[in-house]
């Protein structure tokens, strides 16, 4: 089995804690690893600044639900719309959605 690999924001504790909690781990420190998650965490903050936040849990689980829906198709995550341009591919892949319903 590989070794592990951690990625954090080097935060001055982690290095300590996680040699005692995961010894076998390759501590990889890079000052911008999380930017992918910040920048999928800006979208979703984006969608929720006009609604004024989320007023139930309900109503959490279904944008979050849908947001990470429509990034996983945006990357191809799915085998929807995948004879299309990357651009393309929600509005196709809504399209063959509507057609299967």
């Amino acid at each position: 089995m590989g070794q592990a690999g951690l990625t954090d924001d080097t935060a001055p504790v982690y290095p300590g804690v996680l040699k005692e909690l995961v010894p076998a781990a390759w501590h990889h420190v890079e000052q911008y690893a999380n930017n992918p998650i910040e920048a999928d965490h800006g979208q979703l903050k984006r969608r929720l600044r006009p609604m004024r936040g989320l007023k139930s849990d309900r109503t959490a689980q279904v944008v979050i639900a849908g947001h990470a829906f429509l990034q996983n198709l945006r990357r191809g995550h799915y085998e929807l719309a995948v004879e299309v341009t990357p651009a393309e591919r929600v509005a196709a892949a809504f399209t063959e959605l509507a057609r299967a319903i």
